[in-house]
């Protein structure tokens, strides 16, 4: 079954984590069929380390493996020794994880052609985490590499590599796509995506020799939410989260009675004039 909404499903990104790996799995599979000779599309992978204070300033990337090997199927003995007690103490929780997409230059030494990121509301609420994404983003916006920002979360603050004030209010919507091309640092690409409309098809840049791949952002989508199941498991008489507000909390309410997800609003009985 499909989503009742157009485009973005507001209830989705209270699973975020689920969707999000989906998208960028999609995503790269809708790009990479669309690619030139020798360019290739990667997902890679950013591990965030928590610390007390929050989320660790930099990237850790995993380069230590810890493996079983034993030389020669030789067992080495060790003295007997009195097994300590250890401390119990409360488990640091797992590092997060953030998938993106890079587009390759096989042929040029795997240089970094465009960067695709399908933000998360760990790129978007203030903290570490926040100017983490920050500080990537404008390494980016000032190298040789395109940079694609998809936005499709309303937690947090406003992230994409363009002043939200530069946006003319009226096309300043819950959801939006900003793409930053290297041949011209000082334009910005963007798609304003309203909640009542389905998502674009937007254009990712590559080699400056090369023509755009056009990418519909609205298949990736909708596959996340049909393998996911999520017709099942989303509650769409309850709010989302976060709660939508205004026009478009009134235009929601109305479309998910329509789709029968709702009780319809009980017409009120006019009294009789006396």
């Amino acid at each position: 079954m499909a989503s009742p909404f157009p485009g973005m499903d507001p209830y989705l990104e209270y699973h975020w984590g689920d969707i999000h790996s989906g998208l960028v799995i999609y995503i790269r599979e809708a790009v990479a069929k669309q690619l030139p000779r020798g360019l290739r599309a990667r997902v890679e992978e950013r591990v965030v380390m928590e610390t007390d204070g929050g989320i660790a300033p930099n990237p850790l990337l995993p380069d230590v493996r810890v493996v079983e090997y034993k030389p020669n199927g030789s067992v080495i003995s060790v003295p007997a020794v009195a097994v300590a007690e250890p401390l119990l103490l409360r488990a640091v929780p797992e590092p997060l994880t953030e998938n993106f997409i890079e587009i390759i230059d096989v042929k040029s030494g795997n240089r970094v052609v465009t960067v695709l990121e399908v933000l998360s509301p760990t790129n978007k609420i203030p903290g570490d985490g926040f100017e983490q994404y920050r500080k990537k983003q404008r390494e980016l916006c000032q190298s040789d590499t395109n940079l694609v920002e998809i936005d499709l979360v309303r937690s947090g603050r406003h992230v994409v590599a363009v002043p939200r004030e530069h946006i003319p209010p009226r096309r300043q919507t819950p959801y939006l796509v900003c793409v930053r091309r290297a041949t011209d640092k000082e334009i910005a690409e963007v798609y304003p995506i309203p909640l009542q409309e389905r998502l674009p098809m937007i254009k990712v840049p590559l080699r400056p020799s090369d023509a755009d791949v056009q990418l519909d952002l609205q298949p990736p989508l909708d596959a996340c939410y049909l393998y996911g199941g999520y017709d099942d498991v989303l509650n769409y008489q309850a709010d989302a989260a976060p709660p939508l507000t205004g026009p478009d909390a009134e235009w929601a309410d109305a479309l998910l009675r329509e789709r029968g997800l709702r009780p319809a609003k009980r017409k009120r009985k006019r009294k009789p004039r006396q």
